[in-house]
């Protein structure tokens, strides 16, 4: 089966692929290259020997969209990743995330009800829940007001999905809710690199060991949390580009119950940013910089998954732990800066 990969040149999306390619679907990507690097598709080429075509198209151009589905017509499934993603940045431009994450969803399922396309599966994210109070998270739990613009088009994202779908019966669709994508490919020939700032906790906990940094923060010390620093479900990317694998294969196979189902996915359990700062020391023997600064806007206190249902239904459990991420994601970055 072959499977276009929006967003195929960034980090999860890339990982998904070399899960993809091992799996044995043949894939087309389609990256505007805005916070990726085509580099990345050499890492994809390194790992697997297969070379994946990117098309550098902005999906908010709809002509330039229905263009990849003319020129691969045995297009089966998608999985959509691309989107700006930046929850602080979100902030700051409400305007320009709704109208690229949305707009761009709307052109790529214009494509999947053009062509008929038979699977759709949706990057989602733990921020539809917003600031919610039952932990563990499941899929039955009520989203909140989301804290952030991307939240926000996330939560729209879903309704839309869930919309078409109720009237597309000839396609399925599956949304993934994942909690914070961390680590590296196990070679080092792949992980995180952004071309803005990174903001994650990982690659900044990594870049400030390695010197890109002179020290980093840690945002808030004061939430009702364990040790005041916000709790979060840490999962490993290639974890979470095997669920991306495994809900296509539960679609082709016909295993849904219904056209439109959700799932969670994370490592089901809450690390605190402490608590990941301390096992980066641990199991790297780096010492970290950091200091405690204030609350960042946008951010959920804590917040991580229940995965019965993603287990049950997919077959699918996590295998990386905290100190696999912090191994992998030091070996990526001390590569990828030797590389530099």
């Amino acid at each position: 089966m072959k499977v276009l990969v929006t967003g195929g040149c960034g980090y999860i999306g890339s990982h998904t692929i070399v899960d993809l390619l091992d799996n044995g679907f043949e894939v087309v990507s389609v990256d505007n290259l805005v916070n990726s690097s085509a580099d990345s598709l050499d890492g994809v080429e390194a790992i697997t020997g297969t070379k994946v075509q990117n098309y550098q198209v902005d999906l908010c151009d709809l002509a330039a969209t229905k263009q990849i589905f003319v020129d691969h017509p045995d297009i089966k499934g998608v999985i959509h990743f691309a989107a700006l993603k930046f929850v602080g940045e979100s902030v700051e431009q409400p305007l320009r995330y709704f109208n690229n994450n949305i707009n761009s969803l709307l052109n790529v399922l214009t494509c999947v009800e053009e062509n008929e396309v038979d699977h759709f599966i949706f990057s989602s994210s733990c921020s539809v829940y917003g600031n919610t109070d039952a932990l563990p998270v499941t899929e039955e739990t009520p989203l909140q007001e989301a804290e952030s613009p991307y939240g926000r088009t996330k939560q729209i994202g879903e309704q839309i999905i869930r919309d078409f779908a109720q009237k597309q019966h000839s396609s399925s669709f599956v949304s993934l809710r994942y909690f914070n994508p961390c680590g590296a490919h196990p070679t080092a020939l792949l992980g995180e690199s952004p071309l803005q700032k990174a903001s994650n906790l990982i690659p900044v906990i990594t870049e400030t060991a390695i010197g890109k940094r002179d020290k980093m923060m840690v945002f808030g010390d004061d939430y009702d949390t364990r040790d005041g620093s916000c709790i979060r479900d840490y999962i490993h990317v290639m974890d979470l580009a095997n669920a991306h694998t495994k809900a296509l294969q539960f679609l082709i196979n016909q295993k849904n119950s219904s056209n439109y189902t959700v799932f969670n996915l994370g490592i089901g359990e809450g690390v605190s940013v402490l608590e990941a700062v301390n096992a980066f020391m641990k199991v790297t023997g780096q010492a970290l910089n950091y200091e405690l600064g204030p609350r960042r806007p946008g951010d959920v206190v804590a917040i991580y998954a229940n995965l019965d249902k993603a287990a049950s239904a997919l077959g699918w459990t996590p295998k990386y732990g905290i100190e696999d991420i912090m191994k992998t994601a030091w070996a990526w970055e001390q590569k990828r800066t030797v590389k530099v």
